[in-house]
């Protein structure tokens, strides 16, 4: 699985944490940036990662910033992005369970590393329920 990545300054070093542990573990990987605790602007990083895996160039994504809002809100002005929010472990699973969030983002400001490796693990070892949840999906993008 190829997982991109992507974080403002906020979450530079969460990031550049993860993606370590997570190639560790056997996990290819792809950075979007930013590379560095330089201020930045997180749309600049946000975008390529979603036109990524819209595209199919990465399985799934993992952003952060600050409070995880700007990049949550900016990735899902994508229409094939669901991104998923998540500060803990049960929300972890169920942005995947319930809505097969394609990328998940945590909020660098607010939780501890430790907690960043306990939601990642959960999401990505939690599968997507499908039934009634796909329903709910395939009605999200906006439709002209």
């Amino acid at each position: 699985m190829k997982i991109g990545f992507c974080s403002d300054h906020a979450g530079f070093d969460y990031k550049t944490r993860l993606i370590e542990a997570l190639q560790q573990k056997g996990y290819e990987t792809a950075d979007f940036g930013t590379d560095s605790s330089a201020s930045m602007d997180y749309p600049d990083v946000a975008h390529p990662l979603a036109e990524a895996v819209e595209r199919g160039t990465v399985d799934c994504g993992i952003a952060m910033c600050g409070t995880g809002n700007g990049m949550a809100m900016t990735l899902n002005k994508h229409q094939g992005i669901r991104a998923g929010l998540a500060w803990n472990r049960e929300i972890g699973e169920l942005v995947r369970q319930h809505n097969n969030a394609n990328v998940l983002v945590m909020p660098a400001r607010f939780i501890a590393f430790e907690e960043v490796l306990v939601i990642t693990s959960a999401w990505l070892d939690t599968p997507f329920e499908g039934g009634r949840h796909q329903k709910r999906i395939d009605k999200i993008p906006v439709r002209k």
